[in-house]
């Protein structure tokens, strides 16, 4: 084992994979929240979901627990929304444990204790004869927060994360005034939990090289002769025309970003379906699915969010079974890194350039 050798910089016409200690190591869970998923942007919501004082959505940061929650502050214009972390200061108790509407306060379900909306504790039941305890004192620690795209973002350490400005680059231009996400209302949320390390699932987005091979109902909607993928600084960003006619998502194309370390945008004529990919063990990760459209009460727009959502479950579970066996795979002692393909997994390449210049800051 050479560390040295597998973290060196590869170019793409011959590079390989990373080997499979970086996906089975368990020493690999705390490596990667702490030079990874803490400084990074990470998405908690969409605006719409948080449209009123109080509303709030909890999240899972890879081991932290955080909630995004609109102020009520409506004197300054629409009340901040802020991200906290979601963890009582008194025992670590959850201070919410689900999604909510017009919450008046943030109030922890083990002892009672209660935030404002602003993070700062307001009561502490029988507290008050405890010597030298004001609970103004008390605060949530509280993560840098953007919102872009009507899309809210949260990183829990800013001053090593790159600079949100360079995290979106390009992407604004790309969209258009048309494609905007800001118009979208939330509709759906699926989760999958799946036995697999975070990373293999990042790198199953990440091409449509397989697209032939596993997903038989969407190689038939998408052009693959036509599929293209383009990689930024921070994120990549594939692309194919729609041969679904009318029967789905009519005429256009599919737009499906990959933001790192952890975030999918999938954009398709009138819907948008966010991904997260929330580790939870070296060889387990959540997968969670929010599905948005563009606000349609007709007939037609009901038959296709039910069509869509089936079919967009029919193939995340193709895609959960096979990186469930490139996990097994990986595990079994027997692989060794192969050779990537540059022409269908530049974005790939792309994902692992950037885990190995920080694992060579990070790992001895």
């Amino acid at each position: 084992m050479d560390t040295a050798t597998d973290l060196a910089p590869q170019p793409l016409n011959h590079a390989t994979a990373l080997p499979a200690r970086f996906y089975t190591d368990p020493r690999m869970v705390a490596r990667d929240r702490a030079a990874i998923f803490d400084r990074s942007w990470q998405l908690l919501a969409h605006v719409c979901q948080l449209q009123a004082a109080g509303d709030h959505v909890i999240a899972d940061f890879a081991g932290l627990p955080v909630i995004a929650v609109r102020g009520a502050d409506e004197d300054k214009g629409p009340g901040t929304i802020r991200v906290f972390h979601n963890v009582c200061r008194h025992r670590a108790g959850p201070i919410a444990s689900c999604d909510g509407l017009a919450a008046k306060s943030l109030r922890c379900r083990y002892h009672g204790w209660t935030y404002g909306l602003d993070g700062v504790l307001k009561s502490a039941p029988e507290m008050g004869a405890a010597p030298d305890f004001d609970v103004a004192d008390v605060h949530l620690p509280q993560l840098a927060v953007r919102v872009w795209q009507g899309l809210v973002f949260a990183c829990v350490d800013e001053a090593n994360a790159p600079p949100f400005e360079a995290f979106v680059e390009g992407i604004d231009a790309r969209l258009g005034a048309t494609r905007g996400l800001e118009r979208y209302a939330h509709h759906h949320r699926v989760g999958y939990d799946v036995a697999c390390n975070w990373k293999v699932y990042v790198d199953n987005y990440l091409e449509g090289y397989h697209v032939p091979h596993i997903h038989p109902g969407l190689n038939k909607l998408l052009d693959y002769r036509s599929y293209v993928t383009e990689t930024a600084t921070w994120h990549s960003h594939q692309f194919s025309p729609l041969e679904s006619g009318d029967t789905l998502y009519g005429d256009g194309d599919a737009l499906y970003y990959w933001m790192w370390p952890n975030t999918m945008l999938n954009i398709l004529p009138g819907r948008l379906q966010t991904n997260r990919v929330v580790p939870l063990g070296v060889d387990r990760c959540r997968v969670e699915f929010d599905f948005y459209y563009t606000p349609d009460e007709s007939g037609e727009a009901r038959a296709r969010r039910e069509a869509d959502l089936a079919f967009s479950d029919e193939v995340q579970l193709e895609d959960l079974t096979i990186c469930e066996d490139v996990q097994r795979g990986l595990a079994s002692g027997s692989y060794q890194p192969g050779r990537l393909n540059p022409l269908r997994e530049n974005a790939v390449h792309h994902f692992h350039e950037l885990l190995r210049s920080i694992y060579r800051q990070t790992i001895p």
